[in-house]
Parts: structure tokens; sequence; C-alpha cells
């Protein structure tokens, strides 16, 4: 929503979609109060019907699409024993295949037209296998690599890719990965929620991800990764700067060792309160 608006708001014509936009009516207010050139569809990327169809709609209706920008995606987090099967099929789902629908939807225009940008967005999550977030992890990394091999075809046809690698957004997913979790034999997974919270209160704005988006369409450029965000490269510092060994030993690690690692690393004490630790 906020980089719908951002760009609708720079005077690009734009169109959203969502599954279902009478549940979300707040974009079309703001955008017939504000004037903006700015039309919502009904599509579910999850369905090869439904991403054919609309953006054949919107081409012949509207002409060629200029810029792809592939935001849909769902969270799912758990520890890969207890996490459903189906969970993880539909992350990938969603946040992989979605993202493969709309580009062939798109992009057969933009290789015909030797023209457009496709901007895909990822996660530092995409270059960080974190636990206990393998559902979703999984599905960034091979939207990662997808990019990558993207930008190797689409180049010769001067169409543009680009990725974008928020860390962590106050969106309404980043809220729900903080609420305390389940019951579970793993510590991974109240250490994530509180590493979430933590975060969560020095909010970073969406705004921030759709100035991004903008700037990468008015620039031209071709750079392929864009991290965003004020912890999205310290967090790929930190990966970085470890072994692969190293860095499956600090998820082993019992709960002390590990809060006073991420201590020591980014100076915010995870622990949990007195207050916190009372049964309820």
């Amino acid at each position: 929503m906020a980089t719908a608006l951002i760009l609708a708001r720079a005077g690009h014509t734009v169109h959203a979609t969502m599954r279902n936009p009478a549940s979300s009516p707040e974009l079309l207010q703001i955008a017939e109060k504000e004037a903006l050139k700015l039309v919502i569809s009904a599509m579910d990327v999850n369905d090869d019907r439904s991403v054919k169809d609309t953006i054949g709609s919107i081409q012949r209706n509207y002409g060629p699409i200029d810029v792809l920008v592939n935001n849909a995606g769902i969270e799912v987090h758990g520890s890969v024993e207890e996490t459903p099967l189906d969970d993880f099929r539909a992350v990938m789902e969603t946040n992989y295949f979605g993202v493969i629908r709309c580009i062939q939807a798109a992009m057969p225009s933009m290789r015909t037209r030797r023209s457009g940008t496709i901007i895909n967005i990822a996660s530092v999550a995409g270059r960080v296998a974190g636990t206990p977030q393998a559902p979703y992890t999984a599905s960034k990394f091979a939207l990662e690599a997808l990019s990558e091999a993207l930008a190797g075809e689409a180049k010769m046809f001067n169409i543009h890719v680009a990725i974008v690698e928020p860390g962590i957004i106050a969106t309404d997913m980043a809220h729900g990965i903080s609420k305390p979790p389940k019951v579970t034999p793993y510590p991974h997974l109240p250490r994530f929620a509180r590493l979430f919270s933590a975060s969560l209160q020095f909010p970073c704005s969406p705004e921030l991800v759709g100035e991004k988006i903008q700037e990468i369409i008015a620039s031209g450029t071709w750079q392929l990764r864009h991290p965003v965000g004020p912890d999205a490269i310290p967090f790929l510092q930190w990966r970085a700067a470890m072994t692969d060994e190293e860095w499956v030993t600090l998820g082993s690690l019992e709960n002390e060792e590990w809060y006073s690692s991420m201590q020591q690393s980014f100076g915010m004490d995870l622990r949990p309160k007195e207050e916190e630790k009372k049964p309820a």
C-alpha cells in the first residue's frame, strides 16, 4: 500500500492488485481523495488464470506495463520438524511461484519493446537463513536465485531487474511475528519473537521500502540488490562475518549464551523481563 501511494503521488499510473479489494478499502479512499492515477484490481498471485486475466486486461485497456513490482508475500515461521508441509507449500506458492506467474505474464511485452523494470521484494531473510524462519527464508532464498538468473536473461533485452531486501519493517506481518509463540521444545521461536518485538520498539516505516522502489525506478540503475532499513546491512554483515559452522553453532546455543551474543552484536538485551516470566 505504501509503495502504491508513493508511486502514484510521484506521477506514475499505478495498478494495485489484491485478492479482495472490498476487504481493504483504504487505498481506494486515499486515491480518490487525492485524485491519484491509481487503479485497483482483484488478482490472486496463487492462481494462474487470475494473474493472466488481470495483467492481460491491464495491458489491453491501459497499455504496456513499464514496471512490475512483485510485493505479495506471506510469512510462516516454526521449526522444520513441527511446521506442517502444507505451510511450506503455501509460502512457496505465494512468495516464489506467485512472482514467476506475474513475470511470465508481464515480461513478453517488455522483451518485445526492449524496455521495462522488474522489482522483486525479497528480504534480508533471502540471504540470512535464520532459525526458526525456514519456511519463509527458503522462499526468499529461492526468490533471490530466481531474480539473479532472471537479471542475466533480461539485460540483453534492456529489462532491469532489482531485488529489494528489507530488514525488519513495521508491518502487520512483523507485528505478528513479535507475538509470544506456541509451546514448543525449540527455544528459537521465543527468541525470534523477542528480536522482532525489540526491533519494533523503534519502528521502520513501510514508506522507506516504497521510497527505495521509487528511487530504483527513477534512477534506471542496473544494481541488482538493494538492502532497505537501518538493520538490513548490519544483519547481512553480521552473517557474512561468520563461517557456516559458526552460524550453525549460534543457533544451537543455550538461551543465556544466545542472549549474550545478541547483546554483544547489536547492543540489545533480548532477555525476558521478570514480569514476562510469570505464568499467566
